[in-house]
């Protein structure tokens, strides 16, 4: 109901606006909005392997939004920190596996700290958005891009910061089994994330306005969803297909694992011995398949040499290997006779599980696991990629898989599959080794390229360019594939532009944001100086 100053209460009219008087002001009380975020974020744990619930994202997004809107700095960032930390206590248990639960425990507040102090700024949106763009289209649509902008901002942050970051819990990767996986190649992880909390940020205003009678408020979700739905994966253009065999030890390359002298190497010898006499064009093993260094243990290089000869083919193997008194995390092509022929080292190394990076500052504080840690690994420099038989294989060493440079120079530089290289033997029995699974086969829809994803101790796959599995080794069991993989050229908008996108909608973001704090500081100005500007004489106004 509405009324005036000069007559009884009269009815709204057809069509009039229903939205809140105050559209920032804060819809969740303090209390329950930390609890409501908490449990968000736990939600969102449900979209991840192993249960793969992807349809809980519209859930858990909405829910984590809800109890930022009027929220002002400091209750922004405890309402962010109790939802990182009920995603990410969940989310990386996995890491607790072996080493206990200081690793974890750090590694979960500093990913909560992040993801509260970036609460913050969406807090801000909705705050000095509807102020500066009150009107429908301002509500639907600039309001809900820059909160999913903003979003996406702090999975850049989380992926490259501290120490080359950890872009581990990315909502895009929740959708390789959703009817939204084929956007993946499309405009990437953090376009497919993007668009989902856009989806559910609109909605959330859409309720909010309350103009149910009027679908037209409904255009912007609607047309989105449609898009989402209809536009098919990007093709790629086929270029025959590549024979590759590999095999999966199941040998004891977990830390604590105990080990005789070869026992790694010997597992793999034995798991690809059914594979030898067959024909193929490439013989993949896994991340530390081989325990010694090749070009410093003869008994090694030796194994290699015969193994190859009677593959008939390119042996695609993983050791750590010192050079120029640095090691490597390397993947090799090696040939009889020749030794390693091409090579690629890693470029992202795990800090404080491959090397520590200022030890010096962190061993005081746990002494016993840092200095678990031995040897350190330095990042690489060549390109991840090396060619068998002229065609480009794109290479990704484990945790590699999650960084989106490694995959995009590959598929720029030539690839025409992708061999991710891994060893999980110090995850068994968690769930990293799904939540990884499920990387890889984002990275293929991402690429539009067919995945040979080979581990240590499982899981191993063959991942056809569309996501879908067309071979497999069981988990925790010594096996091997041979299969025909298919080839692709071409590259997908994900993969040319994808480095655009996620500045775009990253940078995009904050800037949309300082200009709506700018145009709100000016506003306040401009109130302040009228409010102390002294009324012309002879208006009638009372300086009261």
């Amino acid at each position: 109901m509405t009324t005036d100053s000069a007559g009884p209460a009269l009815p709204p009219t057809r069509g009039a606006d229903l939205r809140p008087r105050d559209p920032v002001r804060h819809i969740l009380p303090l209390g329950i909005a930390t609890f409501v975020s908490a449990i968000a974020g736990f939600l969102q744990t449900l979209a991840f392997p192993s249960l793969s619930w992807w349809p809980v994202v519209f859930l858990s997004v909405p829910l984590t939004l809800l109890p930022l809107t009027g929220r002002r700095s400091w209750s922004a960032f405890l309402v962010g920190f109790v939802n990182g930390l009920g995603f990410y206590l969940v989310n990386v248990a996995f890491t607790s596996r072996y080493l206990g639960p200081i690793p974890w425990l750090a590694l979960s507040v500093l990913e909560a700290l992040i993801t509260a102090a970036m609460a913050i700024p969406i807090a801000l949106a909705y705050r000095w958005l509807p102020r500066v763009a009150p009107g429908r289209w301002g509500r639907l649509v600039a309001l809900p891009a820059v909160v999913a902008g903003l979003w996406i901002a702090r999975e850049e942050l989380i992926g490259h910061w501290p120490y080359g970051g950890f872009p581990w819990g990315r909502l895009g990767v929740t959708q390789v089994d959703s009817p939204l996986g084929h956007l993946l190649s499309w405009v990437g992880m953090s376009g497919v994330g993007f668009l989902i909390v856009f989806l559910c940020a609109s909605a959330i205003e859409y309720a909010r306005i309350g103009t149910w009678r009027d679908l037209r408020t409904a255009a912007p979700v609607a047309i989105v969803a449609l898009v989402l739905l209809l536009v098919p994966q990007f093709p790629t253009t086929p270029a025959g297909t590549m024979r590759v065999g590999a095999a999966q030890g199941n040998g004891p390359t977990g830390y604590f694992d105990k080990r005789t002298d070869y026992a790694v190497l010997d597992a793999q010898v034995a798991a690809t011995r059914p594979l030898l006499g067959q024909k193929m064009d490439l013989l993949a093993w896994p991340e530390g398949g081989v325990e010694y260094d090749p070009t410093q243990d003869a008994p090694t290089a030796a194994v290699l040499d015969g193994i190859q000869k009677q593959a008939g083919a390119p042996l695609l193997a993983n050791a750590a290997v010192r050079k120029a008194g640095n090691d490597y995390n390397l993947s090799f092509l090696w040939m009889a006779g020749k030794g390693i022929t091409q090579s690629y080292a890693k470029w992202h190394p795990v800090p404080f599980g491959e090397y520590v990076p200022d030890r010096s500052f962190w061993e005081p504080l746990a002494p016993s696991l840092i200095g678990l840690i031995g040897r350190g690994y330095t990042p690489g420099t060549t390109p991840p990629i090396v060619t068998v038989k002229g065609v480009g294989v794109g290479l990704a060493i484990c945790f590699d898989v999650i960084y989106d440079d490694v995959i995009r120079t590959g598929a720029r530089d030539g690839a025409r599959l992708f061999v991710f290289q891994t060893n999980n033997a110090d995850f068994r029995g968690t769930d990293e080794n799904i939540q990884q699974l499920a990387f890889a086969r984002a990275r293929a829809l991402e690429t539009g390229r067919s995945v040979v994803n080979i581990s240590t101790v499982g899981t191993s796959q063959v991942i056809a360019p569309d996501g879908s599995e067309l071979d497999r080794i069981p988990a925790d069991t010594a096996g091997h594939m041979l299969t025909d993989v298919p080839l692709r050229t071409g590259l997908t908008p994900a993969m040319s532009a994808g480095a655009w996108i996620d500045g775009i909608l990253a940078w995009g973001s904050l800037a949309a944001l300082a200009l709506a704090g700018l145009i709100m500081r000016r506003r306040r100005r401009a109130r302040a100086a009228d409010a102390t500007t002294p009324a012309p004489a002879g208006t009638g106004v009372d300086s009261v």
